[in-house]
């Protein structure tokens, strides 16, 4: 997984959340920023909030992965 998606990922998480990531396993972060890339690309209400505000969409969605859990 390229540096730059878990760069984008921990950038649309909120300060705390960011810092929780941060010191997570390497290979962790990659599998969040998998699970985000997938939820931005697979979730058609993020599609319209992604046209108002593209950050909102991506934080929408980091914080729906951490939610879920996954990675």
């Amino acid at each position: 997984m390229p540096a730059d998606a878990v760069e984008r990922f921990l950038a649309a998480l909120d300060p705390e959340h960011r810092e929780s990531v941060s010191a997570r396993p390497r290979e962790e972060q990659e599998g969040l920023a998998a699970a985000w890339e997938r939820e931005l690309e697979s979730d058609t209400e993020l599609d319209i909030l992604d046209e108002l505000s593209p950050s909102a969409a991506e934080a929408e969605a980091a914080r729906r992965v951490l939610d879920r859990g996954t990675g």
